[in-house]
């Protein structure tokens, strides 16, 4: 288990104890509003309208090319919407003074360094962009150069550092500023096991002061770390709960996968049927050669499957038996067709 050193919570802008007050909402980190943008004949972003609550940890999740990053740019400011609006604290970001910006910080999915300057340096730059006053700033950084592991690299160029040092080095450049809202961008991809535990214990600390927002494609991270999860598909949102719920939606009890040779599609889809109306308690599917079975008690009917595809001419293979996944409610609402 990490230790976290949390700095002390200044004003993210200007002096100490000069924060910008809260407006209306205040209860609501970040809302968005039916916020719309179009690339050409693309609908990148439809209507979207969500909220965010102060302190949570919140998933947005979605395939390949589903909105989520346009969604994103859009409500932290870096991209202005065809139609609606976002709002931080209850303040709208399009049309707002910078600070309203400023209070969130974003770590991108791509690494973003500069070449010649230190880790400690780095840091220090970005807080500066901030106007945060550079004593402020270099406490601020070393505490959390110290709290990622690279106390010792703070004299180093950034670009020596190996990829998953560079990648907490850019996880930390988001909340130099001190900011209320973080927005993370897959910040596990390319992580070790060790440091892919080490960033989802410290967003669990983080969400003691801070709200986030995080994008990713491991289920098995947004399950263990977000309050609740948004899914997105072609830029329309599909669901907003927690991940519990998801769980429970995509099928009441456990699943039971057993694995089935011996014959073509054709074969498989007959016994498939065949399961399915011998068994009406459960869900029954069938795909890539497996047949899935989603029932309470599911192990229980395991002899009647292997009958079934034994009468069938198939050969059963593999089983396995496990409880519902994030997964499995991500593909039952978005499918399982391969995104680009």
């Amino acid at each position: 288990m990490y230790r976290f050193l949390l700095p002390r919570r200044p004003a993210p802008w200007g002096r100490e104890g000069d924060a910008l007050p809260l407006a209306q909402g205040a209860g609501i980190a970040l809302r968005a509003d039916r916020l719309s943008k179009r690339y050409g004949d693309l609908l990148a972003v439809n209507e979207l309208t969500l909220e965010v609550n102060e302190g949570e940890v919140f998933g947005l999740l979605g395939p390949n090319g589903a909105g989520k990053t346009t969604a994103i740019n859009m409500m932290c400011g870096l991209l202005r919407p065809d139609g609606g609006q976002a709002y931080i604290h209850g303040l709208p970001v399009h049309g707002a003074a910078a600070d309203v910006r400023a209070r969130v910080g974003v770590c991108p999915q791509d690494i973003v360094l500069w070449g010649t300057l230190t880790c400690l340096e780095q840091l220090e730059f970005v807080a500066a962009m901030y106007d945060v006053p550079r004593d402020a700033a270099r406490r601020r950084a070393l505490v959390l150069l110290e709290t990622m592991g690279l106390g010792e690299k703070r004299g180093k160029l950034a670009r020596t550092l190996s990829g998953g040092l560079q990648r907490r080095l850019n996880f930390i450049m988001a909340l130099v500023h001190d900011p209320g809202i973080v927005v993370l961008d897959e910040p596990e991809a390319g992580l070790d096991p060790q440091s892919r535990v080490m960033i989802r214990e410290y967003i669990k600390s983080l969400s003691r002061s801070k709200t986030i927002i995080l994008t990713t494609h491991n289920m098995d991270e947004a399950d263990r770390v977000a309050d609740r999860v948004a899914i997105i598909d072609h830029g329309s949102l599909l669901v907003v709960d927690t991940p519990e719920q998801l769980k429970r939606q995509a099928g009441e009890g456990d699943v039971l996968e057993v694995e089935a040779s011996g014959g073509g599609p054709a074969l498989l889809e007959r016994a498939t049927a065949s399961v399915a109306q011998a068994m009406p308690q459960a869900s029954v599917a069938a795909s890539g050669g497996t047949i899935t079975v989603r029932a309470r008690g599911a192990v229980e009917l395991l002899p009647v499957v292997v009958k079934v595809l034994r009468d069938a001419g198939l050969r059963p293979g593999e089983v396995r038996l496990r409880e519902n996944t994030l997964e499995d409610a991500f593909i039952a609402l978005t499918g399982r067709r391969l995104r680009e």
